[in-house]
């Protein structure tokens, strides 16, 4: 189960408002259509998406899948350098707490950090790597 949830936390995003400790840029990176690969102990993960102009910051400050709901109380954007901290909770109420750091550019972000599936225990590395295609979405591109 460890690796699953490793895997799923790098894919998880805040559903609720996020709380920036410092002030953040109104849109770090551009909408359209991106490609973006999680991975975690060994297990790779790619995906393209469109992402609306409404839909950056929930895709910027992590990227949602359906088992996860998670919030990031610690949130610093700023100078092409990101670092979130939080937890992410699952249906069935298991709690991990998360950390991701890294740069970013306009069509690009990079993320490292990791999982803590239990607490006082090591975070189990994990990275996003994420690169706008292109400005417009094709016709049949799912949407984030």
């Amino acid at each position: 189960a460890a690796p699953v949830a490793a895997g799923a936390v790098m894919l998880a995003a805040p559903t609720t408002a996020l709380q920036a400790q410092t002030a953040a840029p109104a849109q770090p990176v551009l909408p359209g259509y991106w490609e973006y690969t999680t991975s975690a102990l060994g297990s790779r993960d790619t995906e393209q998406k469109c992402v609306r102009p409404s839909e950056i910051n929930r895709f910027f400050g992590g990227l949602s899948t359906r088992k996860w709901q998670c919030t990031y109380p610690t949130r610093q954007v700023g100078d092409g350098n990101a670092r979130f901290e939080g937890s992410c909770q699952d249906r069935k109420g298991r709690r991990i707490n998360v950390r991701l750091n890294g740069t970013y550019q306009t069509e690009s972000f990079r993320f490292n950090g990791g999982a803590q599936l239990a607490r006082g225990t090591p975070y189990i590395p994990a990275s996003i790597t994420a690169r706008r295609l292109s400005a417009q979405c094709p016709a049949n591109a799912e949407y984030f």
